[in-house]
């Protein structure tokens, strides 16, 4: 019998990551998905959890270590743990900046540095990282979530060309809003600056809106497990507005792009 496929996926605790994991672990892989607090998640059935904190070097090499000593291998990396935050650009701070990057953009790069060197000696991987629609489009009043997202991108692309000589391929899916709570309860920067405060009213309550009729998060649970098991390409789009925002970022002038991406946030 062939051995399963061996899969580790960040930030399982809610959300698209958890219904990610568990869909691969009906797919017949051997999961083991991380999350920040053991004591506060629910058991994900076929799931292994490891307690890791994607921000800490130390906490990643100990779970890698983990897995590589129950499975000799790792086969697939899911880059699913992320954070989010709202607010003018002027208005966040730089320190906010980095927190958010340490986990969107650091912690990602983190888990491919501790993954790449089983990953070559086996001679074969897939590496997924969940970006957004907002690493190809931008989102008034979320420009650091949007900045790590288009890093995510440019780091992924050019992974790809670099480790593909060893089997191993690197592929980004593009969710569009999602019903989870990562955007619902998105923190707001700190500062504010009072000429924004009518602007970014008015785009938190188009996410919101946006959100409630958002689809669940089963969907681009689904494209991340093609993206991680069935043949590689470079993006994967679930289907939906994240295609139609991606066929429209590719043909479209980018006049009536900027229109459509202020009329989904309320803006004039």
């Amino acid at each position: 019998m062939k051995n399963p496929t061996v899969v580790i996926i960040t930030g399982v605790s809610s959300g698209i990551g958890r219904a990610t994991a568990d869909a691969l672990a009906r797919q017949g892989c051997r999961v083991f998905g991380t999350v920040r607090d053991m004591a506060k998640t629910q058991a994900i059935p076929g799931v292994t959890l490891i307690e890791m904190d994607i921000r800490d070097d130390a906490s990643i090499a100990h779970g890698i270590q983990t897995v590589i000593a129950a499975a000799k291998r790792v086969d697939v990396l899911v880059n699913s743990a992320g954070v989010t935050l709202l607010g003018a650009t002027e208005e966040t701070s730089i320190d906010e900046a980095r927190v958010l990057f340490d986990t969107n953009f650091f912690g990602l790069l983190r888990m491919i540095k501790a993954v790449l060197p089983h990953m070559r000696e086996q001679r074969s991987g897939r590496i997924v990282n969940v970006s957004s629609v907002l690493g190809f489009l931008p989102a008034p009043y979320m420009a650091l979530y949007s900045a790590s997202k288009h890093a995510v991108e440019g780091l992924s692309e050019t992974l790809d060309h670099e480790v593909r000589q060893f089997g191993i391929r690197v592929t980004l899916v593009e969710p569009s809003f999602t019903k989870t709570n990562l955007d619902r309860n998105a923190p707001q920067a700190a500062a504010r600056i009072p000429d924004y405060d009518k602007e970014l009213a008015i785009v938190a309550q188009a996410i919101e809106s946006n959100i409630n009729k958002a689809p669940e998060p089963d969907g681009v649970a689904s494209t991340i497990v093609e993206a991680a098991l069935g043949a590689w390409k470079v993006r994967h789009t679930p289907k939906g507005e994240a295609s139609l925002l991606a066929r429209l970022r590719r043909f479209m002038p980018a006049g009536p792009v900027g229109k459509g991406v202020r009329k989904t946030f309320g803006l004039a």
